[in-house]
């Protein structure tokens, strides 16, 4: 170790500053991100050195440390594909019936670029086009026979329609047929120069069954490439499909469930639960590892050692910590249990690392500053619900409140995602009466993942600079030996640690 990582500095006597992650942790306290900062450490190397590459569980590996969590109003197929392309992973909800998760699965796996078309308009010849709004953002309306996206017969593109003397025609008498298509296993740079090459709009992307997949336009890839670019590579399997979690819970249909995305192609299970500490989740545990012993299975929620303890000893291969600390949560407040984010993953971490288990943060990450203390704290990865939702890629639709734009975000504890099915998460049944743990809200439009996550990753790289560590590894290693010291922020500390004094101000991230 350097003299100066040591604490000596030209012979003086060593200086104690602050508190090692062991002292601070065991006074009694339970804290969150904000309550605590850490005490910067010696440089030597560039931000751009900074390795974010990390495990998700035992047997699966990530880019970068970012997790969509299984929510509703988080993670569908759009989610999934946009956070595998930037090297994360989405874990579709289950707030839903299995054939519908299992689809949402099937979707993720069969794209190659990193975005996925939502809502694609499906007619059949016989139809008419009598409003502009069947586009709905898609620049045609493909044509089948039983308007579903199989066996393709036509398109009918925005503008032809937009110029048709009689609106009410047969889509059949004016439709364009034998469509140019691209395979779905085409990647960006190959799809952008076939537009160039053969100057077209845009262009179908079809499997090999002939089902349309994707649609992408000359605009999209204007789009795409204005991005910025990611340091690490995308998340996709041997077969060179996107990698995709899927969320369960532990009732017995839940293990009919478990049949379908796996046959989908699910690539790791999360057990669902606001307490994963019961005898359901533990039983579950074991099913799963016993019917696919090659499956990775992450268990939680858990928020103490004992906890983690009990599912590890079940054959977890993945820990998620956090109960009560997501923005739209009320199980604290409704049931007086859980923990503050900082403590829980500080103290679930210890216990995990003995067996090699890697920990997901999740919950009350709200900025960059939050993933840092998340991921210097001991977890591998860290679980976004509120941070995505807003997102163009998070399902539902953009609405008008307050002259904002704005999406749907809801708890899976709210009484709204209660009775499409989330209430099994909280061990509730469904013959008694439902108690809210959650709450509906709305967040911002906060544009692409693609755009926003990159950047987001770049302010994480700086933040484990200032603390000189230039890897996940690193910063536990500094952690654990003491090296990495941290204070408590009083309430003035917390207000002068963030824009204050000004009669006003615009606040952007990038």
């Amino acid at each position: 170790m350097t003299t100066a990582s040591n604490g000596y500095m030209n012979g003086y006597m060593k200086m104690e500053d602050g508190f090692p992650a062991t002292r601070l942790f065991n006074q009694g306290y339970s804290y969150t991100y904000d309550d605590v900062i850490f005490l910067p450490h010696y440089i030597d190397f560039s931000t751009d050195s900074v390795q974010l590459n990390t495990k998700l569980s035992r047997n699966i590996n990530l880019s970068i440390p970012c997790v969509a969590s299984p929510m509703d109003t988080v993670t569908e197929a759009s989610m999934a594909v946009s956070m595998a392309a930037v090297g994360g992973i989405g874990i579709i909800h289950s707030n839903n019936t299995a054939s519908e998760q299992s689809s949402l699965i099937r979707s993720t796996k069969s794209h190659r670029i990193p975005f996925a078309s939502t809502d694609i308009p499906f007619l059949s010849p016989d139809d008419s086009i009598s409003s502009a709004s069947v586009f709905n953002n898609s620049p045609c309306v493909f044509i089948t026979n039983d308007k579903n996206n199989k066996n393709l017969l036509g398109v009918v593109d925005k503008l032809t329609w937009e110029g048709l003397p009689d609106k009410e025609a047969r889509i059949s008498s004016y439709m364009q047929k034998n469509v140019v298509t691209l395979p779905n296993t085409c990647n960006l740079k190959d799809v952008a120069g076939y537009l160039t090459k053969k100057e077209m709009d845009f262009v179908p992307l079809v499997s090999g069954e002939g089902e349309v997949i994707n649609v992408v336009s000359k605009w999209d890839v204007e789009r795409i490439n204005g991005f910025p670019k990611t340091s690490g590579l995308p998340s996709v399997g041997e077969n060179g499909e996107f990698l995709v979690g899927a969320s369960i819970g532990t009732r017995e249909n839940d293990k009919e469930r478990l049949e379908h995305i796996v046959k989908a192609g699910a690539n790791v299970i999360v057990i669902d639960s606001s307490q994963g500490n019961s005898i359901y989740q533990i039983e579950m545990i074991k099913y799963v590892k016993k019917t696919f012993p090659d499956l990775d299975v992450i268990g939680g929620n858990v928020v103490t050692m004992y906890q983690a303890q009990n599912l590890i000893h079940a054959g977890v291969d993945g820990l998620r910590v956090g109960m009560g600390s997501g923005s739209i949560c009320t199980t604290q407040e409704v049931c007086a249990v859980g923990r503050g984010q900082a403590t829980a993953v500080y103290k679930v971490s210890s216990v995990a690392a003995q067996s090699g288990i890697p920990v997901i943060a999740d919950g009350g990450i709200s900025n960059s500053g939050h993933i840092v203390k998340a991921l210097t704290l001991g977890a591998s990865t860290v679980m976004m619900g509120s941070f995505l939702a807003g997102s163009t890629e998070a399902p539902g639709a953009y609405t008008n409140q307050g002259g904002e734009r704005v999406k749907k975000y809801r708890g899976m504890g709210s009484l709204e995602a209660m009775r499409k099915g989330s209430d099994a998460r909280y061990l509730g049944d469904t013959a008694k009466m439902k108690i809210a743990q959650g709450v509906v809200g709305a967040v911002a439009d906060k544009g692409s993942v693609l755009k926003f996550i990159p950047y987001t990753m770049h302010a994480v790289k700086q933040g484990f600079q200032d603390l000189g560590a230039s890897s996940l590894h690193s910063a536990h290693d500094l952690l654990r030996c003491g090296v990495l010291r941290l204070e408590v922020r009083t309430g003035a500390a917390q207000v002068e640690g963030g824009v204050h004094g000004l009669v006003s101000y615009e606040k952007k991230s990038f």
